[in-house]
């Protein structure tokens, strides 16, 4: 039987947490272990006092980690996933605490691993909540709860900008194909253990955006595919504990890390063209892009200069 962990970072966001650890206490759990562990990033004291409360009278059996400091998304990813494979996991499944699952997630997700032995990371099929669409009146009530945010993740090198195929559309069945995809999302990917072991975990320099990016690429240069697959899905409240799109912080962590990303991964002709973007910016942009700019060039990364508790 493989054993399956479930890893959530929570950082204010405590009432989705709940409704997260409800869908998935719905999983069906035929043929696999399955264990879920929450990470506390340094949440507001009385919340998080209030949902350890709540997770150890509901859910007993679920392990909670209180982090002293805030280290991001992708230290906190780390830290579960550290300790899940320091308990035998086979799978672990990051999961953002905004999201709700189906209950045939997990099964679907793992009967792609079948397929091939080279696959090593398996994304699912992501709607917008209902309520958190980017374009809310363009959509009529019947369409809510079946607008993709995440339908497989490419990255257009020339520009070095990830995109989500499929984002804003009506779920027609348009992309209701098994198949290879560049970039998974850390809102919800499945990971066998031979990937950590080979590439290791999330790049912490990240902090926040862009470390699914780097990850994703580290395991297709090392020979592990990644897939998405349309069967499996869930629902996710998007960017609801950074503020919404085009947030100060999204505009901080997005343009010091595409700078990172695209100088490390990125031909020489879209380095050169980001480095002109970078000085258009610093000249042009809004203060934490700006702000973002002379951070990547002074190599700090991690929390950086952002504040943020």
């Amino acid at each position: 039987m493989k054993n399956i962990w479930i890893v959530i970072v929570n950082y204010n966001t405590e009432e989705y947490v709940k409704k997260c650890l409800s869908s998935i206490e719905k999983l069906e759990k035929e043929n696999f272990s399955l264990n879920t562990i929450v990470v506390n990033n340094k949440s507001e004291r009385k919340p998080v006092l209030q949902l350890t409360s709540y997770v150890r009278k509901n859910y007993p059996e679920i392990f909670f980690i209180v982090n002293e400091k805030n280290v991001g998304f992708s230290g906190g990813n780390n830290i579960g996933i550290s300790f899940a494979l320091k308990k035998g996991a086979d799978y672990v499944l990051l999961l953002n605490s905004d999201t709700c699952v189906h209950p045939t997630l997990i099964r679907e997700l793992f009967e792609v691993f079948e397929q091939d032995n080279a696959i090593g990371i398996v994304a699912p099929k992501i709607y917008f909540a209902k309520g958190f669409e980017f374009h809310k009146s363009k959509y009529s009530q019947e369409d809510l709860g079946n607008v993709l945010w995440y339908a497989g993740g490419e990255m257009d090198w020339k520009n070095v900008i990830g995109f989500h195929r499929g984002v804003d559309e009506v779920d027609h069945g348009q992309y209701d194909t098994v198949g290879e995809t560049q970039i998974a999302t850390g809102c919800c990917m499945i990971i066998k253990k031979e990937v950590f072991k080979k590439v290791g975990m999330f790049d912490e320099r990240y902090f926040l955006y862009y470390e699914d990016a780097d990850l994703s690429v580290r395991s297709r240069k090392a020979g592990f595919k990644i897939l998405f697959t349309p069967r499996a899905f869930l629902w996710h409240k998007n960017a609801s504990s950074t503020g919404g799109s085009g947030s100060a912080l999204q505009d901080y962590y997005i343009t010091r890390n595409r700078l990172l990303f695209g100088m490390t991964y990125a031909q020489s002709r879209s380095k050169y063209s980001l480095v002109k973007e970078s000085m258009r910016m610093l000249l042009t942009g809004r203060k934490w892009q700006k702000r973002g700019v002379i951070d990547f060039y002074l190599r700090r990364f991690g929390k950086g200069s952002f504040s943020i508790a």
